[in-house]
């Protein structure tokens, strides 16, 4: 084990393999999910200065920071869904860290999804990539690859019209079978959340949310560079803050994988 871990240093000094950010930049301007009008809204990203080595505090600088759990590149907990608050061990500070760390299989269906806005994966879809790349492993993150997170202007971000966000996610059939059949850590996607734009027309209403925290599996939202990423071969990691009690939390999601070029610029 040893060994392993001196291989895995020496891999990094080397270049053989790199630390790779998959989180997006989180400010003011970060896009934040948008409820209908009678539920509560989360609050935008905010800093309020403490100090800048001035009079408040002459030798160092400090903020103070207001957002909601969700936002940004960001980590839902279990107990972020009603089907998940009975699970046990369901929030950030009771989450053991060894489900923040593990294999990642990204699934590839960037072209699909900016033909249709609205493309869902499939478990069939699934299987289809597992054909090629091999059986997802327990304990692994899926990741959805859309290259969403190219999406800077918050109107594309979005994608919305008079009915509602059109943005890519999962079916309910796939996200069962992650869950039950794949025993996965959870899903990421570049996306605002985990659930397709158009999912609260679904039966049941966001199924990915709903079938994915009540088994007790996580989820990422508002990732990036998944085009950086094999298919397989990869390590993420992905801890939330160890917030008491809580439901989510924003995080910088990282992974180690050997040296690709993309041929993007």
């Amino acid at each position: 084990m040893t060994d392993s871990i001196n291989q895995l240093v020496a891999d990094l000094v080397s270049g053989r393999v790199e630390v790779i950010d998959l989180s997006q930049p989180l400010g003011p301007a970060t896009p934040v999910i948008e409820l209908p009008p009678v539920f509560s809204q989360s609050p935008p990203f905010s800093m309020q200065e403490i100090s800048r080595y001035d009079e408040h505090g002459p030798a160092w600088y400090c903020n103070t920071i207001t957002l909601g759990e969700h936002t940004g590149t960001h980590f839902d907990a279990p107990v972020h869904w009603v089907t998940g608050k009975d699970v046990q061990d369901n929030t950030c500070d009771t989450l053991p860290a060894s489900q923040f760390v593990g294999s990642a299989a990204v699934i590839n269906v960037s072209l699909e999804s900016q033909e249709d806005p609205d493309f869902l994966l499939t478990a069939e879809r699934i299987r289809e990539w597992e054909a090629e790349h091999g059986m997802i492993q327990p304990g692994s993150w899926v990741l959805l690859r859309t290259d969403w997170g190219y999406r800077t202007d918050p109107v594309d971000f979005f994608n919305a019209d008079e009915s509602g966000p059109h943005t890519p996610g999962f079916s309910r059939d796939a996200s069962e079978f992650l869950a039950f059949e794949r025993d996965v850590i959870g899903v990421g996607v570049e996306t605002v959340g985990t659930d397709a734009g158009q999912a609260a027309t679904f039966d049941p209403p966001f199924p990915n949310h709903s079938i994915m925290h009540g088994a007790g599996k996580l989820g990422l939202a508002s990732l990036c560079n998944l085009d950086k990423l094999p298919p397989v071969g990869s390590i993420l990691i992905a801890a939330p803050l160890k917030i008491v009690d809580g439901s989510g939390s924003p995080v910088r999601a990282i992974a180690i994988a050997p040296r690709v070029d993309t041929g993007r610029v």
